[in-house]
Parts: C-alpha cells; sequence; structure tokens
C-alpha cells in the first residue's frame, strides 16, 4: 500500500463516471483537440441536490465542486481534490460519492486519519467493502495493529470480491510482518494461495506472489523471495520493483515442481 515497502493499489473512483463530449462543429486545419469537459454522472448530481439544505445557488455550488474535486483527482492533483471535495462533504455529509472522493483524495496525500473517516463513512453509507483494505492501511500507516484486525473482521460479512479479499490479506499480513510476526504473515498469504504457482495469473496473484516475496525477504528467507520475486518478473517484467529486487537478491529463474514447506517460514529476523 502507499506507505509501506509495497506498492499501492488504489481502487480508481472515477471507473463508473463518465465524460460528456459536447459537439464542437468541424474545426480548423491544426486546431488542437479539446479534452471533453466532466459532468458528474446525474445521480451523483441528484444525490447532492436532494442533500443540500441552502439556496440553490450553494446547492449548484457543491455539485461544481465535486466536480472540480473529480477533474483535480484524475490529474493527480490530490490535494486539491480533497480541499474541493472537503467542501462538499462538510456540506453533505451523507452523499457516499463525496465521502469516497475526499477519502481516496486524502488517502493519495498521506493524510490517513481523514481517509479513514471518509473511507468509513463511504462504507457506512453504501455498505461497499471495496476501500476496506485502504481503512486498514491507514491504520497500519500509524501502527494501530488493533484497528487494522478490527476492520479486517468487518470484511467477514459483508460480501467482498476477490481482488478485495486478496489486498486485505496483503496488508493485514504486511500489519503482522511489522511485528516481526513473519511465520503469522506467511500463513496468512499461502493459505490465500500465494505459494501456488499459476500459468496465467491475475493481477491479484501477482499482487500476492509480491507480497508474500517480500515477506520471506523480510524474514531472511531469500531462496523463497528470490523464486517468488522471479515469477513475478515472468508473469509481469515491469511489476513494481520486483526485478530490481531480484538483481539485490541474486538473479535466478522461479523453480518447478519445489516442494512446498510445511511451515514455510525461516526462523531467522533481521533488523
Amino acid at each position: 500500500m502507499a506507505h509501506s515497502q509495497n506498492p499501492d493499489l488504489t481502487p480508481d473512483p472515477l471507473s463508473k463516471w463518465i465524460e460528456n463530449t459536447k459537439p464542437t462543429g468541424t474545426r480548423a486545419d491544426g486546431e488542437q483537440d479539446k479534452k471533453p469537459a466532466f459532468v458528474l454522472p446525474a445521480d451523483i448530481a441528484a444525490d447532492i441536490r436532494k442533500a443540500f439544505v441552502g439556496t440553490v445557488y450553494m446547492r449548484e455550488k457543491m455539485v461544481t465542486s465535486l466536480t472540480r474535486a473529480t477533474e483535480a483527482y484524475g490529474r493527480h492533483r490530490y490535494e486539491e481534490a480533497l480541499r474541493l471535495a472537503r467542501r462538499v462533504t462538510e456540506a453533505v455529509p451523507g452523499v457516499g460519492a463525496a465521502r469516497e472522493l475526499a477519502g481516496l483524495s486524502a488517502y493519495r496525500s498521506e493524510q490517513w486519519n481523514l481517509a479513514k473517516a471518509n473511507l468509513m463513512a463511504h462504507f457506512a453509507i453504501t455498505q461497499d467493502p471495496q476501500y476496506l483494505p485502504l481503512v486498514m492501511d491507514c491504520d497500519r500507516a500509524h501502527r494501530r495493529y488493533r484497528g487494522v484486525v478490527k476492520t479486517f473482521g468487518l470484511l467477514e460479512g459483508a460480501d467482498p470480491s476477490a481482488e478485495v479479499v486478496a489486498e486485505a490479506r496483503i496488508v493485514m499480513a504486511g500489519t503482522l510482518a511489522d511485528q516481526r510476526k513473519y511465520e503469522e504473515a506467511i500463513e496468512l498469504l499461502t493459505r490465500a494461495g500465494a505459494a501456488k504457482v499459476l500459468k496465467n495469473p491475475s493481477f491479484r496473484h501477482i499482487r500476492l506472489w509480491y507480497a508474500l516475496a517480500d515477506i520471506y525477504d523480510q524474514a531472511g528467507d531469500h531462496s523463497s523471495a528470490r523464486e517468488l520475486f522471479a515469477r513475478v518478473v515472468k508473469a509481469e517484467p515491469t511489476a513494481y520493483d520486483a526485478k530490481y529486487r531480484l538483481q539485490e537478491l541474486g538473479t535466478g529463474a522461479a523453480q518447478k515442481n519445489r516442494k512446498r514447506r510445511t511451515i514455510p517460514v525461516s526462523k531467522k529476523k533481521v533488523d
């Protein structure tokens, strides 16, 4: 995740949102294409208008603020996006889309408390667990390990997707590794299938391989770490810093039909 050694996988809050292209007529030769103006989906704009208590002018200003916040987020201007989105969340705290954008902008800005507050509010409003791994990561950043465990428990009854479960396990394993509980961290990931050799791994599986390799490396089991980093590089050569990590450990190809350990961990600790 963002603050840890593992690169983050922040879900895109705008994947279900749209851009609206207005007809511009015939362009003169050499005229540069203009990026279409972003327009909030009608249901999100309607939620803001319904929830806002105040003048029509201020109500429409809230819609504009969230529109601008979304545009800023799309351009990776996360602090600007957070500032604009917070205007909306303060005026209409019960609008899930505004909480979502404020939370993700805060997460990208490494403002962990704000991120957690908004993403938990989004979960409370929508019951959508997709951002609970990020909430866990926010607590991990502050070493609030009990909070990580508590949020991990919320996933059990929240009907998460396989991708969300994998991300939560990665954060949970990283939290255990932060406390040098390497055996528990490796067991958690191996139970999740992170040690499986797959011919056509999904992005989720590559993430799990990388996370397990990282923990093996921390635990001092460099042979297992090297094998898993090699597996990541073979599946996706540009994934994260796996190629660099593999070079640090000494190049080597992933071994086929490698006998799996009963307790796949080295007892050696690292500083």
